[in-house]
């Protein structure tokens, strides 16, 4: 099996926001049987900075993962999933990524193996992405830690953006975020006060499914719809 390609586009709304809302249910009766496409999600946002037990309903994203760049660019060009969405959101942008470390499981699989395993230059920008289902036992102290890590993660040395992002409110949460490199990842992630949080869940077992995964990005587009 190739490496595959990942696509990431987020789509913001100043109206039609029950559209947008309706498609995190309908949506993937379009997407059956798309040419390449290996795996997918729709999903919701947070609130705020994105780390909020408020939605965001103005923000939503699609996640695909592709045979090819190729494939996944005929995609996000034509198909009439992706024109729908353009017509109705006022903003969309795509982040293009190439996987080079993935651990854990997502739906019982690792969508972004094999991965390359190939480090990024010192100066390559890249993409980290973070997804767990949590234990309902634990959602209260999994809440009461967001605060603390969405500080540090806003504070953290060479990070470009995030957001927060899940299939299901409260119960199924990931996040996104931009780096300069990859060592500024490293020093948030083993050397800061995000470490004693990643510590705390792994040693009271907040999550019953988790994903870790890392990503060259290989381009950043935005388009805003002037009206």
């Amino acid at each position: 099996m190739s490496i595959p390609h990942v696509s990431l586009t987020f789509f913001y709304f100043s109206k039609n926001y029950f559209w947008a809302f309706r498609q995190m249910g309908v949506g993937y009766r379009q997407l059956k049987d798309v040419t390449g496409l290996r795996f997918k999600k729709l999903l919701g946002t947070g609130g705020g900075d994105g780390f909020s037990l408020r939605p965001d309903f103005r923000t939503y994203a699609f996640l695909g993962v592709w045979e090819s760049a190729a494939q996944a660019q005929t995609f996000l060009d034509t198909h009439p999933f992706m024109q729908a969405y353009y017509q109705k959101a006022s903003a969309h942008r795509t982040l293009h990524l190439k996987p080079y470390k993935s651990s854990g499981l997502w739906d019982g699989q690792n969508p972004f193996t094999p991965a390359s395993q190939q480090p990024p230059s010192a100066d390559q920008a890249v993409a980290i992405l973070t997804r767990a289902s949590l234990r309902w036992n634990r959602l209260a102290a999994f809440w009461k830690a967001v605060p603390a890590a969405s500080k540090a993660l806003s504070n953290a040395q060479g990070v470009q953006f995030y957001k927060g992002i899940g299939e299901w409110p409260w119960i199924q949460q990931a996040t996104v975020s931009i780096w300069n490199q990859a060592e500024a990842v490293h020093q948030f992630a083993y050397k800061g006060p995000h470490a004693k949080i990643v510590k705390k869940t792994r040693q009271q077992q907040w999550y019953a499914e988790d994903l870790f995964a890392r990503f060259v990005l290989l381009s950043d587009t935005q388009k805003i719809k002037h009206s």
